[in-house]
């Protein structure tokens, strides 16, 4: 089927090129025929999704209405997948949430350990048994070990790839109201080194906080939504002055401190907070003014959160953007649980989730390989 399809794409295509004309209502007559450039955008809109990029750069050059739609839908970039960490074997699964496909793969490297965090394409992982934090490609099978640690309850994160000489680890654990132990490292270092900061501001540091790096600094979301950063090179700890997002208070019900997600975009701070009774609520940081701004468009951004490190991403199909992608999949591994900004609503149709009663290293979102013929 998938294969008629693209052939009749294809030759819808080469007959636009050619400058044909199409009969509406199915009549024949040269009277109602009307130019393909006619064709309703929301009709076009879903041929053109089906389209590769190089059929898509084609259609562009038919006229510069299509050209507008055709660049709108472009697909330049790929989603990130969802990987599964299964309780028991060393099995995991992967998700693509543009094919809806999924991927097996066993990975003995990971027994005994839980996943951190992942950010191009790499995972930091830690086994509670040895204190041992170490990086691990899962497409390339590379790992790379960092110093012994013991982390209690507290999160970690990473700024890019471990091969990269900038990469820094960091790591905020509570000691009281008022002051955080924040400890650093890279690839290649001995031991770690860490400092305690003062708080001027109540600053609560939890396994339940979220993490996320943008533009040289390293943003911390506490418990109770206050936002802290830290300069890895000034070494330098601030709690914002900034007070946390207003939610209604049915937000704040069982579990609501598992239900916020911490993402990034080009330098823009996003928190989404989310109730399994309402629609979630998205909020941008106004750096300026130093406020929380509610969005109610993303401007084709989507977003994809997980308790544990959330991404976005530009440039999808058309119907994956202004959107909020989960890391849930439903319908027996076939839907991905997302919000749609544009619409309102989730898809598939009342899949909200209580997230308090999922477990938060149960999955994670990872950039796929780009060569993937040899993953699959």
């Amino acid at each position: 089927m998938a294969g008629k399809r693209r052939r009749k794409l294809k030759s819808l295509v080469e007959t636009v090129s050619n400058g044909n004309q199409i009969a509406l209502g199915g009549k024949q007559d040269t009277g109602d025929l009307r130019p393909w450039s006619d064709l309703p955008a929301e009709l076009l809109e879903l041929i053109l999704n089906e389209l590769t990029l190089k059929e898509n750069i084609r259609v562009s050059g038919v006229c510069k209405r299509w050209q507008s739609i055709a660049v709108s839908i472009r697909v330049v970039n790929q989603p990130p997948w969802i990987m599964y960490f299964p309780k028991f074997g060393d099995f995991h699964e992967f998700y693509d949430p543009l094919t809806r496909n999924t991927y097996s793969v066993q990975l003995p490297e990971l027994c005994g350990s839980r996943v951190c965090y992942t950010k191009d394409g790499w995972l930091l992982l830690y086994r509670p048994r040895t204190h041992c934090l170490f990086f691990f490609n899962p497409f390339t099978r590379r790992l790379i070990k960092l110093p012994r640690f013991e982390m209690t309850y507290q999160i970690v994160a990473f700024s890019c790839a471990p091969t990269s000489p900038s990469c820094i680890v960091f790591t905020v654990k509570h000691i009281s109201p008022t002051v955080v132990a924040i400890s650093t490292c890279h690839p290649g270092a001995l031991e770690w080194t860490t400092a305690n900061y003062q708080n001027r501001l109540p600053f609560v540091s939890s396994i339940w906080n979220k993490l996320v790096f943008s533009n040289g600094l390293f943003y911390c979301l506490s418990l109770t939504g206050w936002l802290g950063v830290f300069d890895p090179k000034e070494l330098t700890w601030n709690v914002l002055v900034v007070p946390p997002p207003r939610c209604p208070e049915n937000f704040f019900a069982k579990n609501w401190w598992k239900g916020k997600f911490l993402a990034e975009y080009e330098g823009e701070i996003m928190v989404i907070y989310t109730c399994c009774s309402e629609n979630p609520i998205i909020f941008k940081l106004h750096q300026e003014n130093m406020v929380w701004e509610e969005v109610k468009n993303l401007d084709g951004i989507t977003l994809f959160a997980s308790f544990l490190s959330s991404h976005s991403r530009t440039n999808l199909p058309g119907v994956m953007r202004n959107s909020v992608y989960f890391s849930k999949v439903r319908f027996y591994g076939k839907r991905c649980i997302s919000y749609s900004l544009r619409d309102q609503r989730y898809y598939p149709c009342k899949q909200c989730h209580d997230w308090g009663e999922q477990d938060p290293f149960e999955s994670i979102w990872i950039e796929p390989p780009q060569d993937r013929s040899s993953f699959m």
